[in-house]
């Protein structure tokens, strides 16, 4: 089985290849593919891909943008971080939808899925995927060390979460900071996206913290976060039409 992996971050790209490789290693990867533009211009060449793993936020736009202008035969299984977009997967050849950081559990059932499809893809299987993406459960609370002592923090308190010489805090509303024991990418799957938005690599910003927003260099849009004595929290010239998007909905 030939597949085509399509991921515009290389760490995760590579995590799926060896997990591929442990899970079905009769699977050839044949290309791993950053960008709309560069999926475009190999799709179009009509490569042979019997499967395809998708990332939907690429560095370009969402990967929709491929599959709404070349005829893809094959099955598609979308990766993100987001569970926001599972509709709009299925309305493509999506069969299914891996949730960041992808487990070796769950792309064992993402393949068996593929390999028991046949023909079309049954419409009532499709919605129970979307009901149970739609219906993931979120952090309400984190719970900090703060000395030898442990304090809950409600997910309402936080006005965003960053990260500072290779750590991760969250910032509260009383303007406090305190170290959380995950990385950015693995705290943007454990809360609402309705509710948090990753900005760039350094930032996760609260829907109710985006008040002082202003016009930047290079068509980025620039924040202002009380309590935060960071002069450049900027939104990436990629995820700007997106946080509009998330800011409007």
């Amino acid at each position: 089985m030939i597949v085509l992996i399509i991921e515009d971050e290389a760490r995760a790209a590579n995590h799926l290849e060896r997990l591929l490789k442990e899970v079905v290693p009769e699977m050839q990867v044949v290309a791993k593919i950053e960008s709309v533009r560069d999926a475009l211009a190999f799709l179009n060449t009509k490569p042979a891909i019997s499967l395809i793993f998708s990332d939907i936020q690429l560095a370009d736009g969402l990967s929709f943008e491929i599959f709404n202008q070349v005829n893809v035969n094959c099955p598609i299984i979308f990766t993100t971080a987001y569970d926001q977009y599972a509709i709009e997967a299925f309305k493509t050849n999506g069969i299914d939808y891996l949730l960041k950081p992808i487990e070796e559990d769950r792309l064992k059932q993402a393949i068996e899925k593929v390999k028991s499809l046949s023909g079309s893809v049954n419409l009532e299987k499709l919605l129970q995927m979307v009901d149970a993406a739609s219906t993931k459960s979120y952090k309400s609370r984190f719970m900090i060390k703060v000395g030898d002592k442990i304090k809950s923090i409600v997910i309402e308190d936080i006005k965003a979460f960053y990260s500072l010489e290779k750590a991760s805090y969250l910032h509260t509303q009383a303007n406090r900071n305190y170290v959380v024991d995950y990385s950015l990418d693995e705290l943007i799957t454990l809360i609402d996206p309705n509710k948090f938005f990753k900005i760039n690599r350094k930032y996760i910003v609260s829907f109710e913290v985006c008040t002082h927003i202003i016009a930047y260099s290079n068509s980025r849009l620039k924040l202002t976060i009380d309590g935060i004595d960071d002069k450049d929290i900027i939104v990436a010239r990629e995820k700007v039409q997106e946080f509009k998007s998330w800011l409007n909905r």
